[in-house]
């Protein structure tokens, strides 16, 4: 099993849904960057389950210990190791799930690819184990910021409910403000109403997240194997229940001429910029200084807490109503984890280009 992300800046990380603990490792982080655990754990919470009446009831205090590589509030540059230690677990609740599989869930794939899983709430497989990714996301935020660096995700579509594509009509602080984390107070309280709604009937819905990195230079990123955009969407698509990727216009591109599609450059007081950024802030796999925007699609939650026709272990058709505690929509918790990998990416690739430069 790969448990590391990254090359320079790597998280390394463990855990199942109903262990003792989800923790990690992080190595490759620079020295004398001052580490904020309000900030860290501010992170996690906007990620922890039971904020709001439309994620999972599972109630947890999801608080950090660093183990090893800060001192005196500063990176070492020393390998930082943290555990979040797992309290209100509820093994019985997935007892059914012994012999069943749930359809779209990791379940099936994972007997097929091991031999053997963990059932209660689906082990490694659950999104309780982005935990890490948040804590990693959180650090890789902190040594971003010296170099001017911001990373701002929001929900901005749920179901049919979408918002405008373009994020800059918006405030994006806005979207800590509500629930739903969208920046678009009128669709948010939509959004929110087809949650609940859903949630009523024991069914879950999909959406979509739009993440906007702010203050990247240029240059980062690699021409050919190595691409920005490529490794965007690697982490992205490496987050449970993401089934797309979209770097700038995307595939609204495919409708465009070349002559409305290509970002134009002019000379902005002695700084090169464009016009558009159709490209979404990366040209031939290369930052090259305006924002980089993407989205992210996430399929409705596998667990519905609704008769569905399965098969056992054994291959017997059979029925599953799941029990526990689920989200009915992942996208409002979702949006830490997506500015998490995001931000461990941009990191990466900033390393990576700073140490190939003489």
């Amino acid at each position: 099993m790969r448990n590391t992300f990254g090359t320079l800046f790597r998280l390394t990380t463990f855990g199942e849904s109903h262990g003792a603990a989800i923790g990690g490792v992080v190595d490759g982080f620079p020295a004398g960057i001052d580490i904020d655990m309000d900030f860290i754990q501010h992170e996690l919470d906007r990620r922890r389950p039971g904020q709001s009446a439309i994620t999972t009831g599972r109630k947890e205090a999801d608080r950090v210990e660093l183990q090893s590589g800060v001192f005196e509030g500063k990176s070492t540059g020393c390998p930082i190791g943290f555990i979040v230690r797992n309290d209100n677990q509820r093994p019985a609740d997935y007892e059914e799930m012994r012999t069943a599989f749930r359809p779209s869930h990791a379940d099936y794939t994972y007997i097929q690819k091991y031999g053997v899983r963990d059932h209660r709430g689906g082990g490694r497989s659950s999104a309780r184990a982005t935990i890490s990714r948040c804590v990693g996301g959180a650090l890789a935020k902190l040594a971003l910021r010296k170099i001017g660096v911001s990373v701002q995700a929001y929900t901005s579509q749920v179901g049919t409910i979408e918002t405008d594509h373009d994020y800059r009509k918006y405030d994006l602080s806005v979207a800590e403000t509500n629930a739903v984390r969208c920046p678009d107070t009128v669709k948010a309280e939509e959004m929110e109403r087809l949650i609940k709604a859903v949630k009523a009937i024991g069914d879950t819905v999909g959406g979509v997240i739009t993440c906007v990195v702010k203050g990247c230079p240029a240059g980062v990123g690699e021409p050919e194997f190595g691409k920005l955009n490529a490794a965007l969407g690697s982490a992205m698509l490496s987050i449970n229940a993401v089934k797309g990727v979209e770097i700038g216009e995307g595939f609204g591109l495919t409708t465009m001429r070349g002559s409305e599609a290509n970002d134009i450059f002019y000379n902005d007081n002695g700084r090169i910029a464009t016009r558009t950024n159709h490209s979404g802030g990366i040209q031939g796999g290369i930052s090259n200084g305006q924002d980089i925007y993407l989205r992210v699609a996430f399929k409705p939650v596998a667990t519905l807490l609704m008769e569905q026709p399965t098969v056992d272990i054994h291959g017997n058709e059979t029925t599953l109503t799941a029990r526990g505690r689920h989200d009915p929509c992942v996208l409002p918790r979702a949006v830490p984890i997506v500015e998490a990998m995001a931000a461990m990416t941009i990191l990466d690739e900033y390393l990576i280009g700073r140490s190939v430069r003489m």
